[in-house]
């Protein structure tokens, strides 16, 4: 790893922030009377993007939006292009320093068979669902955060009851839900004390861009056969759900050159249960956790891939494999292997999580933050990440010689998330995975925390059948 590389300027990066941010802030107070600060903002996007395909289309949508007039599908469609070429520049500046090889090529739709969604193609309830969340959207754009209450957000309910039975809209629906619970949560927007800026402004033109016919048309999966090497499990979890994450170097049956591939399990769940009792609820649902808790590979058999490298997990397509070390995988497969293009609207710099393998660093810790030394060039380590569902914690991190994990950038620099890390113990090299409680565990506390969740689970169902039953 070159810490040099990661530690030094990206070049236009910061000015393709600065064109974000000042677009960003203009939808706080909102675009339906924009003064002469909201119309500069605007006409910097448009100008940030000239020499590209998008000029002529986000100029005019420009000029229309400083006169008032709502066309602000092009202005996401700015505000996406310059954040996907800031990922770009990000993941080229990553590959450079792992020295990895360029991501593989996608091939062209006609090439891939690939076919667009219904949805996409233009049913008419289709397209006119679509019409009437953009029409929303918009209006959110044309009120400002700050001008948002309970009327205008209830906007979204009625379309998004309507596209949810829709399997083709869902996904879109899913969004539409989710943005505008947040927003009512939040409302009235004047009497906020802080508004997410970046967040809000993420979540409004990602749905706007997906509402146009085709952007979300589904390209048709292929299908791999090889062994599945896993390096660790990054898991995410909210109030109501948990996902864990996979990720791993896939070997193709028929030698061709390894992968990088991910495959995601998720489940609802109460909030009484955390920590270890976080598995009982995903480890029905995929075997591949287990063979990561036990250190195996697996044997995959036409397992359904995207163009993205997510695996679409069926557990008939796997078996358990031989032992594999995630160190040795790092150390032996993970700079070959290749990623897969990230699809168009993906390209953010929030989705960058690229596996690396660091050693020979020196850890050190001031004010709370760790952070590795690379000879020299200093990378932070984002300890906030580590799940409590597993025995990774900061000072075994602290304590490491070599990690595995997962290099992200965020607050304009780049922290690494590990996911399993080698240090000593009594003259040994012991590894410490954050996913070895994955397939269940010995380690007192991993038994005391699912023991915990049971107790809890069962509770609830009890209360749950008491309740059906009057």
């Amino acid at each position: 790893m070159r810490g040099d590389l990661l530690a030094d300027p990206v070049e236009g990066l910061d000015e393709a922030f600065a064109a974000v941010d000042a677009f960003d802030g203009a939808l706080v107070a909102g675009l339906l009377r924009p003064g002469a600060a909201q119309a500069a903002a605007v006409a910097g996007l448009a100008e940030a993007v000239a020499g590209t395909p998008l000029a002529a289309r986000v100029a005019e949508a420009a000029e229309r939006a400083a006169a008032g007039e709502g066309h602000f599908v092009a202005l996401a469609a700015a505000r996406g292009a310059l954040l996907g070429s800031v990922h770009d520049a990000l993941a080229l500046r990553i590959d450079e320093a792992v020295g990895r090889p360029a991501p593989e090529e996608q091939p062209s739709p006609a090439a891939a068979g690939e076919k667009s969604s219904p949805a996409a193609a233009g049913p008419e309830h289709g397209a006119n669902l679509l019409a009437a969340a953009r029409s929303w959207l918009c209006d959110l754009a044309r009120s400002g955060w700050r001008g948002i209450d309970h009327e205008l957000v209830a906007g979204a309910a009625p379309v998004v009851s309507a596209m949810l039975p829709d399997p083709e809209l869902r996904r879109r629906a899913t969004l539409l839900d989710g943005f505008a619970a947040e927003l009512a949560a939040s409302c009235p927007g004047a009497t906020l004390e802080r508004v997410p800026v970046r967040r809000w402004a993420d979540l409004w033109s990602r749905a706007l861009l997906l509402t146009v016919p085709g952007s979300a048309g589904e390209r048709s999966d292929g299908s791999v056969t090889g062994r599945l090497l896993p390096l660790g499990i990054d898991v995410q979890e909210h109030a109501t759900a948990v996902q864990a994450q996979v990720h791993a170097v896939f070997e193709p049956a028929d030698g061709g050159a390894p992968r990088l591939v991910r495959a995601g399990v998720s489940a609802p769940k109460p909030d009484t249960v955390v920590g270890a009792g976080l598995w009982q609820l995903l480890r029905p649902r995929m075997s591949l956790l287990g063979a990561v808790s036990e250190g195996r590979s697996m044997e995959l058999d036409a397992m359904p891939v995207t163009a993205e490298g997510d695996l679409l997990w069926d557990d008939e397509r796997a078996r358990a494999g031989g032992p594999a070390d995630p160190f040795a995988t790092a150390r032996v497969r993970l700079s070959a292997a290749t990623a897969a293009r990230v699809a168009p609207l993906d390209r953010h710099p929030v989705r960058i999580a690229v596996p690396v393998l660091l050693e020979g660093y020196a850890a050190h810790s001031e004010e709370g933050r760790l952070t590795f030394d690379l000879a020299g060039r200093l990378l932070a380590v984002d300890t906030d990440r580590m799940p409590a569902a597993g025995p990774l914690t900061p000072e075994s991190v602290a304590a490491s010689h070599a990690c595995v994990g997962l290099l992200r950038w965020d607050a304009g620099e780049f922290l690494l998330q590990p996911l399993a890390v080698e240090t000593t113990v009594r003259k040994k090299t012991v590894a410490v995975h954050a996913g070895a409680w994955a397939g269940g565990t010995t380690d007192k506390a991993g038994v005391r925390a699912e023991k915990a969740a049971t107790d809890a689970v069962a509770v609830l169902r009890e209360r749950a059948g008491r309740l059906l039953r009057k």
